[in-house]
């Protein structure tokens, strides 16, 4: 072995450090000894050692699992490697190599070995330039390969994205770490996990240059570095982040330093601060140890953004925006609630209780930090901004050239056709399964003679996202082994309940693999047959075999069923999901219950729990219920928007945690619930971004009924008029006709939108108007929606989708917003300031704007909506 590093030049107490943790997780993963630790046995160089060592000192629970050394050891000698060959690879300091460029993580994703493909596509591209030149290029590749697009919160991979095209931000985000690290430059995947003025979240890149961190949307490609549609939101983010897998002692604070891995919080960076301290104590004002849950509202609920354990002295600190925080805490002498500002606080104490709320309600307002000017210091040149236009078209280009390749409608009929199967829904399938759609019809024709229209049922109880990296060993072993199982299933089980709880592989938000044939064979026949006559001796065999980690990963549920099993080791939700694998595979119908998760097995003719020894409930055929009969108010339509103005939380261990429930017609007047204590909350979010959130406690009894007040918070808006539109400016529509804008008018009003339709805050809002195209159409006004001249070829594939509401219209406008400068012109802003898009302007009647907002927001289109129903409810009274 050779004794000297080129690379990785590390203290005496950094080494030692490594190699006890590496000596812990060897002895800890002894299950898969050869598997993962026989690679030492090769001849190693002193860096390879190193970089093993350190990978799997602080390798997350999940890799363990499911992955093998061989895997790791490449995408070590691949990386060393590349750090030789690229110029800037020895100007990157040891640490900030091991922590941003090293890894092969960037979030939950199914990990491949991609380092070296990825450098030899972009390296080529970027060999002759500098870090920060490289940096913008490599996203340009990024832009070239994946668009966005909202989905499920599974991250695919950095290869599935690129066969799928499209993907939502963490993923795009993922692809450009890696693309980033793949050329030795060091990147982090940074997160806010939750907007405090607007629902949802949002994850971009930062990229190390020479010394210096610099920003980017990822897939979004900007003339320049610290560029990109979210830097304005951030100013009001609460919390920014990055995860690494690594203890960490660089310049940035560390909100969490947990053994196996650290948080860093970069909201300073981005947004005006303070640290907060909070108080722990008990009833008797003494200091108190807790676990303490900062929580913003996001999607109807308060989510924790932050966890965090007091010190010995009863306090946690955290640097934080200027909004308000809602914090929950828990501890050994009971538990507390507080909501605070942390612009107005410094210090906040809680004092813990063993009181539960009950039959009461809290309101207040949520307030996030104020809307702050975009203090744009980076000035680009008109022939910076044409050349970048340019280049972004091109880019779109050969994204779409790809995508054309992907089967097409005409395609599913045909394969439709040969395998005797419905037309509409094989083409959905293959429609979903995009750059993966060769592979799907390739199934669906092998598997169709034997097994029918189950080859497709398989197909579609999967999630949509499924369809993209799921192949046919995978969906082979799963239908031919349900198939099998059908036939000797001793219950009365109807197609769907089959269907749904046996033949689906999917249990939560794990990858998919072909553990069917590998649980039957390991288990045996007499194994089978007893879990068949016993389900619960199941339990009790996981039980036993299977150590529960709960501190080794910050990922829950993230290893597959096999990778559990073979470990014999697995955070909570991994084992669960191990639960109802096995049990699907050998014939019994299993789920994670969906409101709350608990793993359930189906037995005379009804769900019972799982109840495994580290589990508070379970055990008995179904828990004793009580019935909610909700008492609405005018807004109990509003009201039944789950996840938006509404959620209802069980009060388990302490915490309040959200349930997760389809609030429609069947429960929207009554709903049986578990006993015990619950907190609804409802709430209105206002177009500046507070939420008015009103918390109710009740308490549901076994076998009782319970009425609880189902309302709103109410809030009297006033909608001025803030300026007279100009209309009589020319517009140009679809068809190339140029007309005046006021031969676009609503009876009730108009609302122009200018959008950037390959951007995600412009995506988000055409979303909301699809999800609300009745409710629009019911409204009696138009919706014009602006789109530049050099984004204009977008426009015909988004109006051939079909779904947007009947009245909504797309017209052009110049690149230089000429159509927005002319109906704006008698508004006081500045025609000088960058505009952040999705602009939108609501004018009533008499094309007078009453309401406008610009950039990222969730929600735009119900805000709208409102503002119109305010209007005419002040013109009624």
């Amino acid at each position: 072995m050779v004794n000297t590093t080129q690379f990785i030049a590390l203290d005496e107490h950094t080494r030692v450090l490594i190699e006890e943790k590496f000596q812990y997780k060897r002895e800890f993963a002894k299950a898969k000894g050869k598997e993962l630790f026989g690679v030492f046995d090769e001849v190693l160089t002193a860096d390879e050692e190193l970089a093993l060592k350190y990978i799997f000192a602080y390798m997350p629970l999940n890799d363990l699992a499911d992955y093998d050394g061989t895997l790791f050891l490449e995408h070590v000698r691949k990386t060393l490697n590349i750090q030789s060959v690229v110029s800037w690879g020895a100007h990157v300091p040891s640490s900030i190599f091991l922590h941003f460029v090293l890894p092969y993580r960037v979030n939950n994703e199914n990990i491949e070995d991609i380092r070296e493909l990825l450098f030899e596509e972009i390296y080529p591209r970027v060999k002759e330039m500098s870090m920060e030149e490289a940096i913008l290029e490599t996203n340009h590749w990024c832009h070239e390969k994946a668009n966005y697009i909202g989905n499920d919160r599974r991250t695919v991979s950095p290869l599935t994205l690129i066969r799928t095209a499209l993907g939502r931000c963490g993923e795009q985000s993922t692809l450009a770490v890696a693309a980033l690290r793949s050329i030795g430059i060091p990147a982090r995947q940074v997160y806010t996990p939750l907007w405090a003025h607007s629902d949802s979240n949002h994850a971009w890149v930062e990229a190390w240059a020479d010394g210096k961190w610099h920003f980017l949307g990822a897939c979004e490609p900007e003339p320049r570095l610290n560029q990109g549609w979210f830097q304005k939101p951030a100013k009001r983010a609460m919390l920014i982040h990055t995860r690494i897998n690594a203890e960490y002692n660089g310049p940035e604070e560390v909100t969490l330093a947990e053994p196996w891995y650290s948080e860093l919080n970069l909201t300073s960076f981005y947004a005006d601060t303070k640290k907060l301290k909070v108080q722990i104590t008990d009833c008797e004002g003494k200091p108190t140890n807790a676990k303490v849950e900062f929580q913003l509202f996001n999607f109807g609920a308060l989510g924790t953004i932050l966890t965090k354990e007091t010190d010995e002295l009863g306090t946690a600190s955290v640097t934080l925006g200027l909004g308000d925080i809602y914090i929950s805490a828990v501890g050994s002498t009971g538990w507390g609630f507080a909501k605070c500002s942390v612009k107005e606080t410094d210090e906040i104490t809680i004092a813990l209780t063993t009181e539960i709320p009950s039959d009461t309600a809290v309101e207040f307002k949520m307030i996030p930090p104020p809307d702050m000017p975009d203090d744009v210091t980076i000035k680009v040149t008109t022939k910076e901004k044409e050349l970048h236009a340019e280049r972004v078209k091109q880019g779109a280009a050969i994204r779409a050239n790809y995508e054309a390749t992907f089967l097409q409608e005409k395609d599913a009929e045909e394969v439709a056709r040969e395998c005797m199967l419905p037309t509409a829904r094989v083409w959905k399938v293959l429609k979903n399964a995009r750059g993966n759609s060769q592979e799907i019809a390739a199934f669906l024709r092998e598997y169709s003679t034997e097994y029918g229209e189950w080859s497709l049922r398989l197909l579609e109880v999967l999630n949509d996202k499924d369809m993209t990296d799921t192949f046919r060993p995978t969906l082979a072993d799963h239908l031919q082994s349900a198939m099998k199982v059908k036939e000797s299933i001793q219950q009365e089980l109807d197609d769907e309940m089959f269907a749904d709880y046996i033949l689906c592989p999917r249990v939560e938000f794990e990858m998919i693999t072909a553990f069917r044939t590998y649980f039957i064979e390991k288990l045996g026949a007499n194994n089978i047959q007893s879990f068949l006559a016993n389900p619960i001796s199941l339990v009790e065999t996981l039980d036993n075999e299977i150590e529960v980690i709960r501190d080794m990963t910050y990922y829950r549920g993230a290893a597959t069923p096999e990778g559990s099993f073979k470990l014999k080791k697995a955070d909570p939700l991994s084992r669960d999901i191990l639960f109802v694998a096995v049990a699907r595979s050998v014939g019994i119908p299993a789920r994670l219950e969906p409101s709350d998760k608990r793993p359930q097995f189906f037995s005379d003719g009804a769900w019972q729990n799982a109840q495994f020894s580290d589990q508070i409930t379970g055990g008995e055929t179904l828990e004793q219920t009580g019935t909610v009969l909700w008492e609405n108010d005018d807004a109990a339509e509003e009201a039944s928007n789950y996840f938006k103005s509404l959620t209802i939380a069980r009060f388990t261990k302490g915490v309040y945690q959200t349930l997760f429930y389809k609030f429609d017609d069947s429960n929207q007047q009554q709903m049986a619930l578990p006993q015990g204590h619950y907190r609804i909350t409802t709430s209105t979010r206002l177009p500046d971004g507070t939420a008015l959130l009103c918390l109710r406690y009740f308490e549901v009894k076994a076998g009782e009924d319970i009425t609880v007040p189902l309302t709103l918070p109410k809030h009297v808006a006033d909608v001025p008029v803030i300026a007279q539109a100009n209309l009589d400016c020319q517009v140009e529509s679809m068809e190339g006709q140029n007309e005046l804008a006021t031969n676009f008018t609503g009876v009730n009003g108009t609302t122009f939108a200018w959008i950037e339709p390959d951007r995600e805050p412009s995506k988000h809002l055409l979303r909301e108007f699809r999800e609300m195209k009745e409710e629009w159409e019911s409204l009696d006004v138009s919706i014009n929606c602006f789109v530049s001249e050099e984004k204009w070829d977008t426009v015909h594939s988004l109006s051939s989708t079909g779904d947007f509401p009947n009245n909504l219209t797309f017209f052009k406008d110049k690149a230089t917003y000429d159509a927005l400068l002319a109906i704006s012109q008698n508004l006081q802003s500045s025609t000088e300031v960058e505009r952040e898009f999705p602009v939108v302007y609501v004018l009533d009647e008499k094309q007078r704007i009453r309401h406008m907002t610009e950039g990222y927001k969730l929600g735009i289109s119900k805000e709208v909506v409102d503002v119109y129903k305010q209007i005419s409810q002040l013109q009624n009274d």
